[in-house]
């Protein structure tokens, strides 16, 4: 490949933006030979993912546990140690979060646990819209991803979701989908059978799954279904149609009220009599009676053996592998019943087991993490303006496939990596790196100048191109990358890893951002 002299470097591009780009595009295709892109395949992933990560536990924990590591994120481990560290997340309430607090009080319902009731009188007379409901919804959880102190509640918030989806947008949930949000984050670290209870009388899931409206003459079975199928035992946990016809007669009257939008039940709507599912039973008796048994139930189910596999095996999907080791799996579900189905005890174990530690590059990050921890690496600040950036964060993130909480099926975003890493997928990653680390459409976050944050000061010039990969890569990925792969990063901006800099290089000028893009394109920070 041949060098560009001094005076080639430091002459400017005469052709444009448009001949830039297809210059630059030319050298990834002649660089990709030796420096491995995104687009690792997922049996890769499971053999490889590790070479490409530090062989930190700190880095590698706050790699799980947060939306990508930071210097203030890694100072807190280094001064609570690991289990001290999970033990301060596991507390979210003592942790102060007050430049995140400052952003969510701008958005037009702030997710702050806003009754139902008043969401819906604001609505009403046209103070907020609709569509501003929601969308507070999908912004609250990126400023919370990308900036919050409480990492692992945001992270644990985001997994209930998945499996409680209510998909945002849906019709009739403008009034009560972020409560529904608040209901989910409040309780993300307490109990289980407390979170399911919550959730299945909440009026976003019953207007979502259909049940607001089933009563004892024609039960709808979409609720009953789904309590069973995903939302506690399972799909595989052996069930029969019967199960399902019975759990939704037991959740008729489970309603909502039209006036407040309030959850309601609704005697006249239940439907009477005997009552089996999957080994609970019920006399359900009588009209009134019918919420007592529908929490009875949901209650049993949450405590069942198969529930409690099925969380922990959710719990290890996240943070271990896609395919967890049954033996953990089986460990941490006895922990849970031992629990009566606490979750942080559940966390404690998994990240003080063996499994974890040794599941260093065997996940890969989604696309609303590529976008949170893209801005966790750069140190990007929060929002100053009026949110405006977070739109564009929220467009990035779905041009990914991912806008958050915008899956439209009740089965929630799928977790395995092979979801996450098509062609179309991995080329939008690429241009979302690009565009993260151009600032394109975030002009009001927090930016300090690129090559001032990675080399000391605007004018800093490192002697050589492989000592400023160095820097870069020690500064985004805390290690400096193999030789081959220094040598490709140099070989994309056409030097050698002992050809000297001059203050005025492309290198550190109009080819910074391209060269530091593409170094969030590859496995150092595809995996989480």
């Amino acid at each position: 490949m041949t060098v560009l002299s001094a005076a080639e470097e430091s002459a400017p591009d005469q052709a444009g933006p448009t001949r830039r780009r297809v210059l630059q595009g030319a050298a990834v295709v002649a660089a990709a030979a030796a420096l491995p892109m995104a687009a690792a395949a997922p049996a890769q992933a499971a053999t490889t993912g590790s070479s490409f990560l530090p062989a930190s536990a700190r880095l590698h924990l706050l790699r799980r546990a947060t939306y990508g590591p930071s210097p203030s994120a890694l100072a807190d481990v280094t001064r609570l140690g690991l289990s001290g560290w999970v033990e301060w997340q596991l507390q979210p309430s003592l942790i102060s979060d007050t430049a995140v607090s400052a952003m969510l009080a701008k958005l037009p319902v702030p997710n702050d646990g806003t009754a139902i009731s008043t969401v819906k009188a604001k609505l009403d007379a046209g103070t907020i819209s609709g569509w501003d409901q929601f969308m507070s919804i999908p912004k609250a959880h990126l400023i919370r991803a990308t900036w919050s102190r409480r990492q692992l509640l945001t992270v644990m918030e985001e997994l209930w979701s998945d499996l409680f989806n209510v998909a945002v947008p849906h019709d009739g949930t403008n009034e009560s989908r972020a409560h529904y949000q608040y209901t989910i984050r409040s309780k993300a670290l307490g109990r289980f059978d407390d979170l399911l209870w919550s959730i299945t009388r909440h009026p976003a899931m019953l207007t979502y799954l259909n049940n607001r409206d089933s009563d004892r003459f024609a039960p709808n079975e979409n609720q009953g279904r789904e309590l069973l199928e995903l939302h506690s035992v399972g799909v595989d946990a052996g069930y029969t149609e019967d199960d399902i016809k019975n759990a939704a007669r037991i959740l008729t009257g489970m309603s909502v009220n039209n006036d407040t939008g309030e959850f309601q039940y609704k005697p006249g709507m239940h439907w009477v009599g005997p009552v089996t599912v999957f080994g609970f039973s019920a006399g359900n008796d009588t009209e009134g009676g019918g919420e007592a048994v529908s929490k009875a139930l949901v209650l049993y189910l949450a405590r069942h053996p198969k529930t409690a596999h099925r969380v922990a095996y959710r719990i290890a999907q996240r943070f271990v592998s896609d395919d967890p080791p049954e033996p953990l799996v089986a460990s941490l579900a006895r922990t849970y019943t031992a629990n009566r189905t606490a979750i942080a005890p559940v966390l404690r174990q998994l990240f003080a087991s063996a499994e974890f530690a040794a599941s260093r590059g065997l996940k890969v990050r989604r696309p609303v993490e590529h976008v949170a921890a893209t801005l966790r690496a750069l140190q990007v600040g929060p929002d100053t303006g009026d949110g405006g950036s977070i739109n564009t964060l929220l467009w990035t993130a779905g041009a990914m496939g991912q806008q958050p909480f915008a899956w439209s099926t009740p089965d929630g975003f799928p977790e395995r990596a092979e979801n996450w890493l098509s062609t179309a997928t991995t080329l939008e990653r690429w241009s979302a790196s690009r565009r993260l680390v151009e600032g394109w459409g975030t002009g009001d976050l927090g930016r300090a100048d690129l090559r001032a944050w990675l080399f000391g000061s605007a004018t800093a010039t490192p002697a050589t191109y492989g000592d400023m990969v160095d820097i870069a890569s020690k500064k985004l990925f805390y290690r400096v990358l193999p030789s081959e792969h220094r040598t490709a990063v140099c070989t994309f901006l056409r030097a050698r890893p002992l050809s000297p800099l001059s203050t005025d290089s492309s290198a550190l000028t109009w080819r910074l951002r391209s060269w530091v893009s593409l170094l969030l394109d590859t496995p150092y920070h595809l995996y989480r």
